[in-house]
């Protein structure tokens, strides 16, 4: 593999580690960043599909009112890795609801990218 090649593989990764220290801060303009102007993101909820969101200024809204609505939310890294212009992370998303109660999900996303920034994010989750 060439180096140019191997260096886009560990960009994106790179880049997806860093969005998601961001979202573990809840640092929305950290994390919208990172993201192109026409980027998307296809949300989980709700069930089968999720809701889509596209453009920075949707998706921006988007995250503001999440931590707003789930100021302890967190996510934990299982495994990440790069395929050229994508990169693909599993996860474990924890909360805790109104009542005090933890919870966890886990799932996938699968980031891609566009001149260096995320365009599209779709998350997935385990039923």
């Amino acid at each position: 593999m060439s180096p140019t090649r191997m260096s886009r593989f560990e960009s994106g990764v790179r880049t997806v580690l860093a969005f998601n220290e961001a979202f573990n801060r809840h640092d929305v303009a950290g994390m919208m960043g990172l993201m192109s102007e026409d980027c998307v993101f296809e949300n989980t909820s709700p069930a089968p599909d999720g809701t889509v969101y596209k453009g920075k200024k949707a998706v921006t809204n988007f995250w503001q009112d999440f931590f707003r609505e789930s100021p302890q939310a967190h996510i934990e890294i299982e495994e990440i890795f790069g395929l050229g212009f994508h990169v693909v992370m599993r996860w474990r998303y924890e909360w805790v609801d109104a009542a005090g109660i933890k919870g966890h999900v886990r799932g996938v996303d699968i980031f891609k990218f566009k001149d260096g920034l995320i365009c599209e994010k779709l998350s997935y989750v385990k039923g």
